[in-house]
């Protein structure tokens, strides 16, 4: 059985370790206390909403979200930024009930809704986003500008 709570400052040790899993899975490299670092400050600074899944005894995955405005609808919406299940216990459902927790927070918070981005050819992220009910944009591009501080 999986349960899902939102994640608190008592949460950093176990959520830093799937957050770093998290950082290796996109090919940067592992920095347990970076990742300790970045998500205490997320909770200090209140910034971001995190759930987390936890299966019997072991904290199986998370997703973060980041609140963000939409001035032509002139409401909130959550930008879904990571979403991640650890390797052994993926194809049971984890990703389903985190999404499920965060589109009930974007209900909660009176959100127009949940916006989020994967690569092309992420092959399962595609299969699943849709299968929650997110509709894939066909109708705009996505720019980003890199600070290359």
């Amino acid at each position: 059985m999986t349960k899902i709570i939102r994640a608190e400052l008592l949460h950093t040790e176990a959520l830093s370790s799937l957050f770093d899993g998290y950082r290796v899975f996109y090919r940067q490299n592992s920095n347990l206390p970076a990742a300790k670092a970045f998500l205490q400050a997320r909770f200090a600074k209140a910034d971001s909403v995190i759930f987390l899944a936890k299966t019997g005894n072991e904290y199986s995955g998370f997703t973060q979200l980041y609140p963000l405005f939409s001035s032509v609808r002139m409401q909130r919406m959550w930008l879904l930024n990571d979403l991640y299940v650890a390797p052994s216990f993926r194809g049971k459902g984890i990703s389903k009930l985190l999404i499920e927790a965060a589109k009930k927070h974007a209900r909660d918070t009176e959100a127009c809704g949940i916006s989020l981005e994967t690569a092309s050819d992420n092959r399962i992220g595609n299969r699943l986003y849709p299968a929650v009910g997110f509709t894939l944009d066909e109708d705009h591009n996505y720019y980003f500008w890199e600070n290359k501080i």
